[in-house]
């Protein structure tokens, strides 16, 4: 018989704080305990609460993405016990599907305050904003950034498997690192923080030790994947993650309706609450067999199709805003890309908030342009020019001004 009903292997619940749901945690460390049970090659349906664990609201105010709480981020959905992994295994997951609750069919995307989270551009753009999305069907729209309708390559943003003792022990070892010699005047990474820290069913005491050296969820690294925000892991795609402990302890969460490269505003996904539907297949000694040192990916057939001309590409070098020249910094190079576009689409009535917010969810093309030609990086921007219902082309004339609303701001 083929298959009858694919069971739902966690729930959440949208009306109740998720440090209080204990199928959920925040932190990356081995002993986050097992939420729930998956068979090897099940399919699993899971659901998933946003990435702040609804902090945000559908309304016309960015107060709420002023003030977020960013020690609580991100909430995951899991850990899973997967029948027959152990360390050195290969955990192999299908994406199948990823919808929006039927009861929530809206998300968001925001610009961080420069005091607290910041982002891409924000000593260009320091002050906190957001728009809201509804969703209809495979597209979606916003009340705060009108004349721009796209379908949306839903896909999680996060996927991994718990670290080893040792391997987070070398993540905190690595970061102190980088945090105690950095010469820059920002935030290079963030600590174990034991502030609003979740450990799923954990005991006090063991919650109090995952405060004190949980990984935050905020990079991805090499060893297990994490927070990579890969615009194409959508569905039909394929990942391999490393095993590094018995029963792999997979996670999932931070579900994007949409995103551009680079998610470049940071809280700059389309984020949403809602399901996916996972296939998850142990490869026995896939490590060694594959020589893995990172995760691996095959992306799906599912994306929007733009054709090659209906890109209007930016172009970016390592020289920055205030004419500094940097040596073959591909960071500033898309940062000058980005604020290329942002200039050229000012001319239409937007404000630079509005493209900001929209340059991280829509499906920008961010590549990489040239990396040797001393001293200047050159990265590209394109954006599809079909997601706006006007021409915004080079070639159509001298642009008109249209009433383009505003996005949601804080208050002062």
């Amino acid at each position: 018989m083929g298959l009858t009903e694919i069971r739902t292997a966690i729930k959440v619940d949208l009306k109740k704080p998720a440090d209080q749901q204990p199928v959920l945690h925040n932190r990356w460390h081995p002993d986050v305990p097992f939420a729930a049970k998956v068979k090897d090659g099940e399919i699993v349906k899971i659901e998933c609460v946003d990435w702040t664990g609804g902090q945000i609201g559908n309304n016309d105010s960015a107060d709420d993405m002023k003030n977020i709480d960013l020690t609580k981020i991100h909430y995951l959905s899991g850990p899973f016990e997967v029948e027959n992994a152990e360390p050195g295994d290969v955990l192999l997951v299908e994406i199948q599907d990823v919808q929006p609750f039927q009861g929530q069919p809206w998300g968001f995307t925001g610009v961080f305050d420069k005091n607290n989270g910041g982002g891409f551009l924000d000593e260009i753009y320091p002050e906190a904003a957001k728009a809201i999305w509804d969703f209809e069907g495979i597209f979606c729209s916003s009340r705060h950034l009108p004349h721009i309708r796209f379908p949306g390559l839903i896909h999680p943003g996060i996927m991994g498997c718990a670290p080893s003792p040792q391997i987070l022990a070398e993540w905190n070892r690595r970061e102190a690192e980088l945090i105690s010699t950095t010469k820059l005047e920002r935030i290079v990474a963030q600590p174990p923080q034991p502030k609003n820290v979740h450990a799923g069913s954990a005991s006090d005491e063991t919650k109090g030790k995952i405060g004190k050296e949980g990984a935050r969820t905020i990079p991805g690294r090499p060893e297990h994947g994490g927070n990579c925000d890969i615009k194409n892991l959508s569905r039909g795609s394929k990942t391999f993650l490393p095993v590094h402990v018995p029963g792999a302890k997979f996670s999932v969460g931070d579900l994007h309706f949409s995103q551009g490269d680079g998610e470049i505003s940071f809280c700059g996904a389309i984020e949403m609450a809602g399901v996916i539907t996972l296939k998850l297949s142990v490869m026995k000694n896939g490590m060694k067999d594959l020589d893995m040192k990172s995760p691996l990916f095959l992306p799906g057939p599912v994306e929007p199709h733009y054709g090659p001309s209906r890109y209007l590409t930016f172009e970016g070098f390592s020289v920055d805003e205030k004419g500094v020249q940097h040596y073959m910094d591909a960071t500033v190079a898309y940062r000058q890309a980005t604020l290329r576009c942002i200039e050229y689409l000012r001319r239409y009535g937007y404000s630079d908030y509005q493209v900001y917010l929209m340059l991280s969810c829509a499906p920008i093309q961010g590549h990489v342009g040239g990396l040797v030609d001393i001293p200047n990086a050159c990265m590209t921007l394109g954006l599809p020019m079909d997601i706006f219902d006007f021409d915004i082309s080079p070639i159509g004339g001298t642009p008109k001004k249209l009433d383009m609303g505003a996005c949601a701001v804080a208050s002062k």
